[in-house]
């Protein structure tokens, strides 16, 4: 008897914390707000951003951007394999200038949790690279080394911040994919219809703007 109550009072236990928890989502929206992003899981750990190298991208550039006032981005371009002797010591100012190429760019938002050098991630800018891509990833407010919290507006913000900066740096007659994964595929869908919409306003046509799902 003594072991039937024990275990009773167990299940009573177990049976108010799964009742709560839901109560104390919808009493803390922030809560729900990190178990929907996990921005604070950042596996693997104890990586630094800032050396893309000490991930195996010896072709690649970290920098930051200012999306806002006082709120800044990390952000790697990765240059198309063909290129990585050439990279080799280079700065800022001639992994930009590489966007004249005639290497088409992706656009990558990653999905929850995690940072721009997560390890299936950075498999995934090697691939890209060796068929003849420029990556460009960042991590959103929140995540990784990049400044504020996260939430849809300003992800959706980010985002499109981006993807301004690549167009106006881009050859015109380049392609610039967007790669949504996970959640990105989200704020993917808000940038392709916020550039659709901007280029009606604009009356010319979007034909150089192109999705990967």
């Amino acid at each position: 008897l003594g072991l039937l109550g024990k275990m009773k009072r167990i299940m009573m236990v177990l049976l108010l914390v799964y009742i709560s928890i839901p109560f104390i989502i919808k009493l803390f929206p922030s809560i729900q707000a990190k178990l929907v992003f996990l921005n604070f899981v950042r596996v693997p750990y104890f990586i630094d951003l800032k050396r893309p190298l000490d991930q195996g991208l010896n072709h690649t550039h970290n920098f930051y951007l200012e999306a806002e006032a006082g709120l800044k981005i990390g952000v790697w371009h990765t240059v198309p394999t063909r290129m990585w002797r050439e990279a080799q010591g280079k700065d800022g100012d001639w992994y930009v200038s590489t966007f004249n190429s005639a290497h088409p760019v992706i656009l990558y938002l990653h999905g929850n949790a995690g940072t721009r050098g997560g390890d299936h991630r950075v498999q995934l800018y090697k691939v890209l690279s060796s068929l003849g891509y420029h990556v460009v990833t960042f991590d959103y407010r929140g995540w990784g080394d990049s400044d504020g919290s996260p939430s849809e507006r300003g992800m959706t913000s980010d985002a499109l911040f981006i993807y301004d900066w690549l167009k106006q740096r881009m050859e015109k007659s380049l392609p610039l994919y967007i790669w949504g994964h996970s959640l990105g595929t989200g704020y993917h869908t808000h940038t392709h219809t916020h550039t659709h919409s901007v280029a009606l306003s604009l009356q010319g046509p979007c034909t150089d703007f192109h999705s990967l799902l």
